[in-house]
């Protein structure tokens, strides 16, 4: 059985060039930081959220709230996924209420992770808003979602995976395509 292609679509240098230019975004749209915390999506998104918040600080000399935000028990494919689902942490050390929060994550794909992180959000208070960040759009919604700042668009093909590689939960940086080489699907269960 032949292994499927790896293609490196982000290296080290260009996720943090894509951070830096996305809380610039950040400050330019919210005219700064009062009232702004992030909320990284367990797992991939809390580091991203956490390199966020460090940019933001060394650009503003103040570092914003950071969350992070598990949303297995609101997932709608929790049946179909595991019996026992691993849950993970929430911890929000801001009010929610009245707060604008960037939600951040890894890889938007379908927008079913993002809508249950909403509801997970919804569940601790009303926020001002929320804005969505991501490392990497692949496209193909099934949910009308879309991303207020986005590192990268990637256009890949539905059977196609998109794996992000951070050095806080993974050694090492970069952002590949997994494409199959015999025509089986390789998408992994938590893109979304």
């Amino acid at each position: 059985m032949s292994q499927p292609a790896r293609v490196r679509v982000l290296d080290a240098a260009s996720i943090e060039r894509s951070l830096t230019r996305i809380a610039h975004e950040i400050l330019e749209r919210n005219k700064g930081l009062s009232g702004i915390g992030l909320v990284g999506v367990q797992t991939r998104g809390v580091p991203l959220a956490q390199r966020l918040a460090a940019t933001l600080g060394a650009i503003e000399g103040r570092t914003p709230a950071v969350g992070l935000l598990d949303i297995n028990l609101y997932r709608d494919d929790l049946s179909r996924i595991a019996d026992h689902p691993v849950l993970r942490r929430t911890q929000i050390p801001f009010e929610v209420d009245d707060a604008t929060i960037v939600l951040v994550d890894d890889v938007l794909y379908t927008g079913r992770t993002v809508r249950a992180a909403l509801d997970a959000l919804m569940d601790l208070g009303r926020p001002r808003a929320i804005q969505l960040a991501v490392l990497v759009d692949r496209g193909h919604r099934e949910l009308p979602v879309r991303a207020d700042f986005v590192g990268k668009n990637v256009p890949t093909a539905p059977a196609e995976r998109v794996d992000v590689l951070l050095r806080e939960t993974d050694g090492s940086d970069e952002v590949v395509i997994v494409k199959p080489k015999d025509g089986r699907d390789v998408r992994g269960e938590d893109q979304g």
